[in-house]
């Protein structure tokens, strides 16, 4: 049978779709375990990089930290914290939060440079004229800088969501479920068709992640800022 063939059957065949084994069972292990990576990354790095945004302070420091994590891999990290999570926890520590703990440390650059980025970018001028209308710093940030920057800190979770989803699958090399368990299931049993199946299952949910988070990206980016965009695509054209 071909891959194609092979694939489309493992599909359409209904045990697929049954049991804690089955596709709906898998995508939903899937997308809680990038959800909650996402958001403990989020609540680690926003307050950092609003912090180092706004002040100015400890930016050299806060963009090398950032660096080196990308540097570092998911599967060495899974790895590096396995022996003390599963001493801490044997059965979920083997499993659960050590792929939780790579993926945190995954989606925390993104999420740290572009709040940073984003507030930095606010132009000085106009949080000058905000001091002088006896706004405070937490009013400030409310106020001005958060809305302007909110389209770029959204950017910087979205590159995160989607590089999370990518490479959750490889908690399944751990004993982790999730729709990686299809790759490392399928490669084991040399069943084509579950593999190919479960890179197009992990192919879709990235994709309607980035499509999902553009969406958000644009609806919270304010129109001011858009309408340059526009016109300059306009003018391109």
């Amino acid at each position: 049978m071909d891959l194609l063939g092979a694939t489309l059957g493992w599909f359409a065949d209904p045990l697929h779709w049954q049991g804690a084994n089955g596709i709906p069972a898998r995508l939903g292990e899937h997308v809680a375990i990038s959800a909650v990576s996402l958001l403990i990354a989020f609540v680690i790095a926003f307050p950092v990089g609003a912090w180092i945004g706004h002040t100015g302070r400890w930016t050299g420091l806060a963009i090398n930290a950032a660096n080196l994590w990308r540097a570092l891999p998911s599967l060495a990290v899974i790895a590096m914290v396995l022996p003390v999570t599963a001493a801490l926890d044997p059965q979920a520590g083997f499993k659960l939060y050590p792929t939780v703990v790579a993926m945190v440390v995954l989606a925390l650059p993104p999420i740290l440079v572009n709040t940073y980025t984003g507030l930095a970018g606010v132009e000085r001028e106009l949080l000058e004229a905000g001091r002088g209308q006896g706004m405070s710093e937490g009013q400030l940030f409310r106020r001005l800088e958060l809305p302007l920057a909110v389209g770029v800190i959204v950017t910087g979770v979205r590159s995160g969501a989607v590089q999370v989803v990518a490479t959750a699958t490889l908690g399944a090399i751990f004993g982790f479920g999730g729709l990686g368990r299809y790759l490392v299931d399928g490669i084991a049993q040399r069943d084509a068709g579950q593999v190919f199946g479960g890179v197009i299952l992990v192919a879709g949910l990235v994709i309607v992640t980035e499509a999902l988070f553009a969406l958000l990206q644009r609806a919270v980016t304010p129109r001011a800022l858009l309408r340059p965009r526009r016109s300059g695509a306009r003018a391109a054209a």
